[in-house]
């Protein structure tokens, strides 16, 4: 990726210093389009994006990947609260901002869709267009909604048990024993080679070992990346971002009744687990999904993709992301 001319540098965006990777946007034709901003999830990086960026760069766009505050070379505040939904688009916010940015197409996975579904909610003045992955708009999990409403936590608690990986990330230090940065490249090698699909019932994820053949869409050398920023970084930072499921829950509260209302597309793999969630199949394609999002205009499925779908299918998502921006 770093023979597509990806540029790094710092911006001091929301009182944070934050690592950005650019691709594009030098010549004429890139500075007269709008700028395609990229929202990475847990435990991942800018790099998650790399084959988006090369192609959409390559297409004239103006590319911009940061490590989210916690993540990589960004800052990682040490306490909790600093993780909240508000926190994490008030970085987005200033770092457009910084950039000279006034509006951009947001392109998501994992949490970075959950926090660009909370931009679109809290300033959408900013987005031109969203193409959002893996995770869809669940307003009962991103939203207080009255009196009948359950918080994230004792939502997935009910339906998946204490078990499930949500409900154990919670507790300060629990989870740091189970994401020891000393195993980093261990653990991101099971996280990535799983399609998230056997954690439905709260199980545990196939075992992957040292030897175990990675899939054809990951090297050794794009493991070695994520490990060696982990290995450096620890997981608290991406942990945090669980850890203030409920406390984004409250803070959005005001925007229960609000729907998200820019031009929208969202891909998802038929093997991830955020597809196989009670009842989210009904609410993605029988009307709830689009009453939430009213100018959803696509919804894509790709078989056998599972989770990292941005770099599973990389050739597809790419594709789909352009043939969708490139409309505005």
């Amino acid at each position: 990726m770093e023979g597509a001319a990806v540029r790094h540098r710092t911006v001091e965006a929301n009182g944070i210093s934050m690592h950005v990777a650019e691709a594009g946007g030098e010549g004429a034709e890139g500075n007269s389009r709008p700028a395609v901003l990229f929202l990475h999830g847990f435990p991942e990086l800018w790099y998650s994006w790399r084959h988006q960026l090369e192609h959409l760069a390559a297409r004239g766009y103006r590319c911009v990947a940061p490590d989210l505050r916690g993540y990589g070379d960004t800052t990682a505040p040490p306490e909790v609260s600093s993780y909240s939904a508000f926190h994490v688009v008030g970085d987005v916010v200033g770092l457009l901002d910084a950039l000279c940015l006034d509006k951009v197409f947001v392109v998501g996975h994992d949490w970075g869709a959950l926090i660009a579904w909370y931009l679109c909610l809290f300033r959408p003045d900013r987005v031109i267009a969203l193409v959002n992955t893996s995770v869809a708009f669940m307003r009962h999990v991103m939203i207080g909604t009255g009196a009948g409403a359950v918080k994230p936590t004792d939502h997935f608690n009910r339906t998946y048990g204490p078990n499930y990986y949500i409900c154990r990330y919670q507790e300060p230090g629990v989870a740091e024993k189970e994401f020891s940065p000393a195993n980093a490249r261990y653990i991101v090698r099971q996280i990535l080679c799983s399609r998230f699909t056997s954690e439905a019932d709260g199980g545990k994820k196939p075992e992957v070992d040292d030897d175990s053949p990675l899939p054809p869409w990951l090297t050794e050398a794009d493991v070695d990346h994520f490990a060696s920023a982990f290995e450096r970084t620890g997981f608290t930072g991406g942990i945090n971002y669980y850890r203030n499921m409920d406390r984004n829950w409250d803070l959005a509260a005001p925007w229960a009744d609000a729907k998200v209302r820019v031009p929208t597309k969202f891909i998802v793999g038929d093997g991830d687990l955020t597809y196989q969630y009670p009842g989210i199949k009904d609410y993605i394609h029988k009307g709830g999904f689009k009453a939430d999002v009213p100018l959803l205009e696509d919804v894509v499925v790709i078989p056998g993709a599972g989770h990292f779908i941005q770099q599973e299918k990389a050739d597809e998502v790419s594709k789909h992301i352009y043939d969708f921006i490139s409309k505005f």
